[in-house]
């Protein structure tokens, strides 16, 4: 039994049961390790990937779920030749600490960057709200995100 679906571009075809949740796809046969695993029940926000350009928790979402469906982690937002500008001003900006919640932060931030291109950081604190952060990076993220959207912004 495998499923069909594009990964940051490319079709894959994992061996994996329908039923079995997208991270263990992801974090396992397909080897990417950017997408976490924290609580297993959506309340933390470290499993946080694109479908179809939605936020979606990785680790509930079946991955027969994904099934023809198009699915960008962390790795496929930018590469470390070109990393994508929110990836470019966390660093800059020092704003992670141990990193844990970035990959899920990032996602959550690319999309609403792409449909509100200049978030009000009220609107960005109520998109980043679910995210936990053990670190209290929480302000330098904020920055970070803000800095991004002025580069990207039309």
């Amino acid at each position: 039994m495998s499923t069909t679906f594009q990964l940051n571009g490319t079709a894959v075809a994992v061996p994996i049961e329908p039923e079995a949740p997208l991270l263990a796809a992801l974090r396992g046969p397909l080897g990417l390790s950017g997408t976490r695993f924290g609580c297993g029940a959506e309340q933390c926000g470290a499993c946080l990937v694109l479908v179809d350009d939605l936020p979606r928790y990785a680790c509930t979402l079946p991955v027969g779920d994904v099934a023809g469906r198009n699915v960008t982690t962390v790795e496929g937002l930018g590469t470390a030749e070109a990393p994508h500008p929110l990836q470019r001003a966390l660093l800059e900006l020092q704003a992670g600490q141990c990193g844990f919640c970035l990959s899920g932060i990032q996602i959550r931030a690319a999309a609403l960057l792409r449909e509100t291109p200049r978030p009000s950081e009220d609107q960005l604190r109520a998109a980043l709200d679910p995210h936990l952060c053990r670190c209290g990076s929480h302000n330098r993220i904020l920055r970070a995100v803000l800095r991004a959207a002025e580069e990207m912004a039309p």
